[in-house]
């Protein structure tokens, strides 16, 4: 909270979740992973090819948190509030283990 109360600019507490990238050696890999990484979950899950060919699978949550709190050194948001985003973001760490 002190540093918060010093700041000059904009502040935001920004959580961002747990990503995999995994190289795989077939699409087919590639899709399987995906299926069952969407089937856990993990909506944000995707397949990217490079130019070369690379295939890699990223598995993501949806586990976001990004909340101004202050804009131009004045806070936006009451202390009680900032304690509450601290639990919920801890609690997103959390699933992510």
């Amino acid at each position: 909270m002190t540093a918060l109360e010093k700041a000059t600019g904009d502040v935001v507490l920004k959580f961002e979740p747990f990503v995999l990238h995994v190289l795989c050696q077939e699409l087919q890999d590639a899709q399987l992973l995906h299926s069952v990484a969407i089937d856990s979950g993990f909506r944000n899950s995707g397949i990217s090819v490079g130019k070369g060919g690379k295939i890699v699978m990223a598995v993501r949550s949806t586990h976001c948190l990004e909340v101004p709190l202050s804009h131009k050194g004045k806070l936006l948001v009451s202390k009680e509030y900032i304690e509450f985003l601290i639990h919920v973001a801890n609690q997103k760490m959390e699933e992510n283990m």
